[in-house]
């Protein structure tokens, strides 16, 4: 075999470390950003983060002891500590040492570059938000604490005076049930449960259940909806409320026509139970009345709150988006080593340096992203401005191509930058993901968004006739009359994504 040397010229995409972390970061969402700064910061001395989201947080110190929050404001700690962050910027240092999450955008309600907190969508420039300690009250967010449903029966139980034997039988009812109130198994399966040992009778755990079925809220410990319904029924008999025909027609319905009524056959419903349309909608009005879920009031799971990475307001030019502030880590290279490093070169302070690399690289990453969010943000509302005035019937079709095409970024990045990121807009707080939707030919050749679609179907079912509401076929046929060419199997796969019920189901007397 013969050797030879060849030269060869190609191209390919290195990416480098720096490359890797800016696109990982880009997909992030906050939530994910900040537990990633989090384990960076632990990782890397030379970072620090000024707006720790743990500094009002109790803390274990190294030692053993506990460290309390910050120093008072006020205190001779806090004026030491205050003059330790104003020295914490050096005048030498570069801007990529430090990232104050500013992306260059005011964020006050008027245009003269001030620093409110006001977010104006309205056109004369007024707020929309109250000040001072208003604005806490009227966007208080619920407590995640609360009674539970479990509390409250076990509360119940210890002032009923029942025997031991019973109050193990029904605490382990209890437990059975699910967040609703349901039981949802049999009592022969609870009985299988229990040890034999104990010589449980049927009766007995039978017994249990129905005092059990006593309890506020009415309707708990059901196993089935007609149950529930039942026991609410027979509770309003049992605190004195006179049983009337009505009450004894629902009550009717409820245990052996509870399906005629859902599915709002009304007709034979009448035929069956042998009443008129007065007295059959005053039964419904009264089964309505009740609650089919008894356990949904009391505490759970903490309610999860979204908290929007762009907020749009309202300029005398059009809209703007710009960054949330309250979403934007400040963080900056620790002064302390950064001096160190300036005086000591020697080979001890190599793993230093690197740090010091990564730290800057991680801090312009992290500008990197929220520039690059705000740019996206600010593209999806200058093509949907109408949205922002007239709401969602006016969103216009968009597609990830032509926004990386404006900006000038691949399709993948754009797909990055709006999943999980959120705008909020005068219509709500929305994923960046929902102002793209898919192109729908109209009849003038032009398209329409099948958002604006979606819209326009429950704008019209919310003003039909209780009494005779629209089909699908002859809403594709008012959709067709405006122009806009979409099939009957179409606007019911629209009505079912936006869980609207079929026409028999929304069909009253």
């Amino acid at each position: 075999m013969k050797q030879s040397l060849q030269l060869r010229l190609t191209q390919h995409l290195a990416l480098t470390p720096q490359l890797q972390q800016s696109i990982r970061l880009l997909q992030l969402s906050t939530l994910e950003l900040n537990q990633e700064l989090e384990q960076m910061m632990s990782d890397n001395p030379l970072l620090e983060r000024l707006d720790d989201p743990l500094a009002d947080c109790a803390r274990i110190s190294p030692n053993g002891s506990l460290d309390r929050p910050g120093p008072v404001e006020g205190s001779q700690n806090q004026s030491v500590a205050d003059e330790a962050a104003s020295a914490d910027q050096p005048a030498g240092d570069s801007g990529a040492d430090s990232f104050e999450g500013s992306s260059g955008n005011d964020y006050d309600g008027d245009d003269g570059g001030g620093h409110g907190e006001s977010l104006d969508w309205s056109s004369e420039g007024r707020s929309s938000r109250p000040d001072g300690d208003d604005d806490d009250r009227e966007f208080a967010q619920v407590s995640s604490g609360g009674e539970t449903l479990r509390d409250h029966l076990l509360e119940q139980l210890t002032g009923t005076g029942c025997s031991p034997r019973d109050r193990a039988l029904m605490t382990l009812l209890i437990d059975e049930l699910d967040p609703d109130g349901y039981l949802r198994i049999s009592l022969e399966e609870v009985l299988e449960a229990l040890p034999a040992e104990l010589e449980i009778d049927p009766d007995e755990l039978s017994g249990a259940l129905t005092l059990l079925q006593s309890f506020d809220p009415s309707g708990i410990a059901a196993r089935s909806l007609p149950e529930c319904l039942m026991l609410q029924l027979a509770d309003r008999v049992g605190r004195g409320e006179k049983i009337d025909p009505i009450t004894r027609l629902a009550g009717l319905i409820v245990r052996d026509q509870l399906e005629l009524l859902a599915a709002r056959d009304f007709v034979r419903l009448k035929r069956v139970i042998r009443c008129d349309d007065d007295e059959l909608r005053a039964a419904q009005a009264l089964i309505q009345s009740l609650n089919p879920r008894p356990g949904n009031g009391f505490a759970t799971e903490a309610a999860a709150y979204v908290v929007p990475d762009v907020i749009v307001r309202r300029r005398r030019n059009g809209w703007e988006a710009a960054i949330n502030p309250d979403v934007m880590p400040k963080l900056k290279v620790n002064d302390a080593y950064a001096q160190i490093l300036k005086r000591n070169r020697s080979t001890a302070a190599n793993n230093l340096v690197s740090q010091l690399q990564e730290a800057r690289w991680l801090i312009k990453n992290v500008q990197q992203r929220f520039e690059t969010i705000e740019r996206v943000a600010q593209a999806i509302v200058d093509r949907q401005r109408a949205f922002f005035t007239h709401g969602a019937v006016a969103m216009r079709p968009l597609v990830l191509r032509e926004i990386a095409d404006e900006l000038g970024l691949h399709e993948s990045t754009i797909s990055r930058v709006t999943t999980q990121k959120y705008m909020l807009t005068p219509f709500g707080t929305l994923e960046l993901k929902y102002f793209f939707g898919s192109h729908v030919a109209t009849d003038t050749g032009g398209s329409a968004s099948s958002t604006a679609i979606r819209a326009l179907i429950r704008q019209l079912i919310s003003a039909e006739e209780a009494k005779n509401p629209l089909p699908d076929s002859r809403i594709a046929e008012i959709l067709g009359e405006q122009g806009i060419v979409v099939a009957r199997r179409t606007v019911a796969k629209y009505r079912e994504a936006m869980k609207i019920p079929p026409v028999q189901q929304r069909k009253t007397l």
